[in-house]
This record gives C-alpha cells, sequence and structure tokens, in this order.
C-alpha cells in the first residue's frame, strides 16, 4: 500500500527513549538496556510499518542499543581491561539526562505559550479536554501506541487471497474532520475502533497526523499516558 503524503517526525530517538522510560517509570540512571532495546526496535518497526520519515539518528540509536545490549551480556571477563568496571551504559545514560533537562525547560515555555492560545469559545463539558481543563499535549509515540494497540486486535488478512481496500490520507482526513463537525473533540482509540481492516487504520492514523500537521486539530491528553482526545481547532 502506497500513501501520497510522507509525514515527517519531529521528535528524535532520544524523545522516544525517555517516553519509553517514563512509561514504564524507570530510574534514568538504571536502563534496564535489554527491556529498552526491545521495547524501542517494536517502535522503529511500527514507525517503518506507517512508512513515516524516520531520521537516521533513530537507526543510529538503534544500533547503539543493542552494542549496549551486546556488551551488558558479556561476561566481566570477555571485556578488555579497561572496560571491565565501565558501565555500559554511561554515555547514553549522560545524554538522556542532559535532554531531559533541556525538554523540562522548552516544555515550561511551552506551557507559558499554551496558556495564551484562545481556541475554544465554550465550557468543557466534564470529559472533555478545553481551554478551561488541564491538559497535555500528546506525542507521536503516545499516538503510535494507540495504533499498536489497535493493530493486534485486527484479524491477519495476509494470505487470504482477498483484495485488501486502498484507502487515500485525503479521504480519511475528510472523514475526520467529519466526524468532529458533529463535536469537537473524540477519543482517538474510538476513532480508530471503527475502521474495518490495516489498510485503513493505517490511512487513518496517517490522515490524523497530516491534520495535526496543518493544524486543523491537535491531539491533548488529562494525563500522561491517558486517553488521548482529538479536538479539533475552532478558527475565527
Amino acid at each position: 500500500m502506497k500513501y501520497r503524503i510522507r509525514v515527517p517526525i519531529y521528535e528524535g530517538p532520544l524523545d522516544l527513549l525517555l517516553y519509553l522510560i517514563k512509561k514504564d517509570e524507570i530510574d534514568v540512571c538504571d536502563i534496564p538496556i535489554a527491556r529498552i532495546t526491545e521495547q524501542y526496535l517494536e517502535y522503529l518497526e511500527l514507525m517503518q510499518l506507517l512508512d513515516l520519515e524516520i531520521a537516521g539518528e533513530f537507526l543510529v540509536m538503534a544500533a547503539t542499543l543493542m552494542h549496549i545490549k551486546s556488551r551488558s551480556l558479556l561476561p566481566p571477563e570477555a571485556l578488555p581491561p579497561e572496560e571491565e568496571e565501565e558501565d555500559p551504559r554511561g554515555d547514553l545514560v549522560s545524554r538522556l539526562l542532559e535532554y531531559q533537562k533541556y525538554k523540562e525547560v522548552a516544555g515550561f515555555l511551552g506551557e507559558r505559550e499554551t496558556d495564551r492560545l484562545k481556541l475554544f469559545t465554550h465550557r468543557p463539558e466534564a470529559g472533555e479536554v478545553g481551554r478551561e481543563t488541564e491538559y497535555i499535549e500528546a506525542s507521536i509515540f503516545d499516538l503510535i501506541s494507540v495504533f499498536s494497540k489497535v493493530l493486534v486486535k485486527l484479524p491477519d488478512e495476509t494470505g487470504q487471497g482477498v483484495p485488501e481496500e486502498e484507502f487515500t490520507i485525503e479521504e480519511k482526513m475528510g472523514a475526520v474532520l467529519e466526524a468532529l463537525k458533529v463535536r469537537t473533540q473524540m477519543l482517538f482509540t474510538e476513532l480508530l475502533e471503527r475502521m474495518r481492516s490495516r489498510n485503513e487504520v493505517i490511512a487513518t492514523f496517517l490522515a490524523v497526523l497530516e491534520l495535526i500537521r496543518v493544524k486543523e486539530i491537535v491531539v491533548r491528553q488529562l494525563a500522561a499516558f491517558g486517553d488521548i482526545y482529538l479536538v479539533r481547532v475552532e478558527k475565527p
């Protein structure tokens, strides 16, 4: 299946690693490298399935993680003398801690900017994510996590001899906007679970990314790793 729109990923490999670490409530200074490497590669595979424009840094980080994992599995006597006492995760942990500080500063500045945005003209009802509700912006990795959970529930249609229905991202963008005409927001899970095939889920996911890019919708959560709401941007 070929897509007409290629959506770039603005988050980098360190963002993905921090996301996985926070999601599993892991201490940055004590990363279980085997588990994190496995999860990182799973997300990378999903990003490739979606035909996203993955920067080379993601592949470099994958190689780095696998190298650290292989070193951590070696017995001490198999390592050169100068590396016997060295934690192979050291450089990675230092990079993550430095990047985490940068993200915290950027997040604070982003919150100040968000406070000034006036996107909504009505008071949100219970459960809505609006201007008067505390929220956080969902990341691409939050979206991919939901995508993965929906995808595994669908039947595997490969090898069944049934032609797969084709969907364009443009038509799915129109369908998402049409759904958000009736109500200004909806759960991302609810949208994807309406889809009947892998192709339709993938096309819808990419349509959502493109709508975010062109500022037709925003994606928000009431808490980290919580339900994701698609919210239509109300324009003047």
